[in-house]
């Protein structure tokens, strides 16, 4: 699990709490079930409508995969790939077989047996792209969907707060419980919010942070496996590869501090720009 985002989920809901506390607030207070009923049901209904029950069900996944830890070491995959080059060099591609079997990357793996069994570079450099797009399609996907969410969200909100002071002016004899009521009725408003910019949209932004990065690696193995194919230097080989770490965002994606910068960027847009995306995104998901 990547723990820089979990803690970073939890500072963020400790924060509204403890400021709400500090605010002569009691946390029961933050408790309401026709709200949360409204809200959470309400922007369930209406992501549902507009992004379909087969997108909706990738969602899971995806969070689990914006939280764990990076499964790839953009570092050991460069040290295998030139040594796999050396010994290309020295003994020939057929002797990269046994070392095939031991990878435990699958995508790493396929794209060596391509190189082992004599394919075309221009094949394999395509069929290895379009591996890629796939993997990563779907969890974008449910990144838009996502993103959809934290769009309906506030707005549900809105709506359950209207509801709410509707009930409390068609019952104005006791003025007594006129504050209290009010306060209610824009709870609704409150976990709109919350839920928008403390949940869905975080994750959707850490989600295509996470493809981002794993992408940018791919992409690095992919080079390296045409360079062990064309015969390359290990030394040139190395280089290679060692620049997608200084100028992409593979090698600072995939570490516990890339992860927060690529993060960061990806949140740079905020919840205005991921609800204008997510009209094309939704679109586009059939495609």
């Amino acid at each position: 699990m990547d723990l820089g985002s979990v803690a970073g989920f939890v500072l963020a809901v400790a924060a509204v709490l403890i400021a709400n506390v500090m605010e002569g607030g009691h946390l029961s207070q933050l408790l309401n079930p026709s709200a949360s009923l409204l809200v959470f049901g309400g922007t369930l209904g209406a992501t549902l409508a507009s992004a379909g029950l087969q997108n909706v069900r990738l969602v899971p996944a995806a969070i689990a995969y914006a939280l764990r830890s990076p499964r790839l070491e953009p570092r050991s995959l460069i040290e295998k790939m030139v040594t796999l080059a050396q010994q290309a060099r020295r003994e020939g591609l057929l002797s990269l077989e046994e070392e095939r079997k031991n990878l435990d990357d699958p995508f790493f793996a396929k794209g060596l047996q391509f190189v082992i069994d004599g394919a075309d570079p221009e094949m394999v450099e395509e069929v290895m792209e379009n591996a890629i797009q796939a993997e990563q399609r779907h969890h974008l996907v449910a990144a838009g969907v996502l993103e959809t969410a934290g769009g309906y969200a506030p707005t549900m909100g809105i709506i359950g707060t209207v509801l709410g002071l509707i009930h409390v002016l068609g019952n104005l004899e006791d003025t007594s419980k006129l504050g209290p009521a009010i306060a209610v009725a824009f709870m609704a408003t409150f976990y709109g919010i919350a839920s928008a910019n403390l949940l869905w949209l975080p994750l959707a932004n850490k989600i295509k942070a996470n493809v981002q990065a794993e992408t940018e690696v791919r992409r690095m193995v992919v080079e390296g496996i045409l360079s062990i194919q064309r015969g390359d230097n290990p030394m040139i080989v190395r280089e290679k590869l060692e620049a997608f770490l200084a100028t992409g965002s593979g090698g600072q994606g995939t570490g516990p501090a890339g992860a927060g910068a690529g993060l960061g960027g990806a949140a740079a847009g905020g919840a205005a720009g991921a609800r204008a995306e997510t009209g094309t995104r939704i679109a586009g998901v059939g495609d």
